[in-house]
């Protein structure tokens, strides 16, 4: 079988090293100025930052986002320093699409992650457009299995796929088919998009499809219509230049979100820089927080070098929950009374 979706992962790699526009940087979250309490009435060691996600514990509401997976030696480094870190750190983590697997078993090893990851959340991922490319429940359960995954991540990427060379841009009937998956897999399904947004129609389709997880991933961070440039820029094509700030901010994604509260939970990323960031998030109303460009480049170089990453972003947490007087997270959670205002 090709291996061009293994060749595809490297190439998005590389296009992230050569090209620092590819990180959007669009600090939409700079926008909402927070409420500073002079006289929080806390205790910083004493502010409590767990969360519960598919029935496991975290340390805070971080999710390391989806990045890669294939067969080479740098995707198999990235990920198991990844799910080192993961696991040290107690936060969860998602891979990057499986699809590579069935078209290079070779593949597999880069998602074989629960030995380095004993007890955190890892969520599996693939396309819900490959439902409509020869994907079933079979493919899908596989891709849980391979990694013994809480939950599976179905991963809505239009733009992506329409910028792609090879991009496969089928995605009619697929509220059905992702409702069918829903239905039948094993371990919970959740429904994300990779750096455009979800709309309020997507988020319906969803909860008529059985979905109770939804990552908006917003744009306003990595814009993979950008990446996918650099692989058909010698075609002369600038598609994906044109489209690369396409999409739904992640702070109004979340509030676009904020209606479906009572039967959905939601998780931002895209475009979240630290943790001031993932605390306005959790304000607007997300129960999770995804980051992934923070981490690539640690990664590369050891599980160490992510561990003080998530470090940062879990002191940054807890300094912001201190100084606005919040004790836990649930307290936090669509408190739109700490909001001060918006530029």
């Amino acid at each position: 079988m090709s291996d061009q979706t293994n060749d595809r992962k490297i190439e998005h790699i590389r296009a992230i090293e050569k090209d620092p526009l590819t990180d959007r940087d669009g600090r939409f979250f700079d926008q909402i100025q927070l409420c500073h309490r002079a006289l929080p009435d806390r205790a910083l060691d004493q502010i409590d930052t767990s969360v519960e996600f598919l029935g496991k514990k975290l340390s805070f509401p971080l999710l390391i986002s989806s990045m890669t997976g294939g067969d080479h030696s740098l995707i198999n480094t990235i990920n198991r320093n990844l799910a080192e870190a993961a696991e040290r750190t107690g936060v969860a983590l998602a891979v990057g699409s499986q699809r590579v697997m069935f078209t290079q078993p070779s593949a597999r090893e880069s998602f074989d992650l629960r030995a380095y990851a004993p007890t955190t959340v890892l969520l599996g991922n693939i396309g819900a457009v490959q439902l409509n490319y020869g994907f079933s429940i079979e493919q899908c359960q596989q891709a849980v299995d391979v990694l013994a995954a809480d939950g599976l991540y179905l991963h809505l990427n239009p733009l992506q796929e329409a910028v792609q060379p090879e991009g496969d841009t089928d995605f009619i009937g697929l509220q059905a088919k992702i409702a069918a998956v829903a239905a039948q897999l094993k371990q919970p399904v959740l429904l994300k998009e990779v750096g455009a947004g979800l709309s309020p129609a997507d988020i319906e389709a969803g909860i008529a499809a059985g979905i109770q997880w939804f990552d908006l991933a917003g744009c306003g961070g990595t814009s993979w219509s950008r990446i996918e440039h650099h692989r058909s820029e010698h075609h002369g094509d600038d598609l994906g230049i044109c489209f690369q700030d396409w999409g739904i901010p992640t702070p109004q994604a979340l509030k676009l979100a904020q209606p479906y509260q009572n039967s959905a939970a939601f998780i931002a990323s895209g475009g979240l820089r630290d943790g001031i960031d993932m605390v306005k998030s959790v304000i607007l109303g997300a129960s999770l927080c995804g980051m992934a460009a923070p981490f690539l480049k640690p990664a590369m170089e050891s599980a160490d070098s992510v561990v003080r990453v998530i470090e940062q972003r879990r002191r940054e947490f807890t300094t912001a929950m201190f100084l606005l007087g919040m004790p836990d997270v649930n307290s936090l959670f669509m408190n739109r009374a700490l909001i001060l205002g918006e530029r």
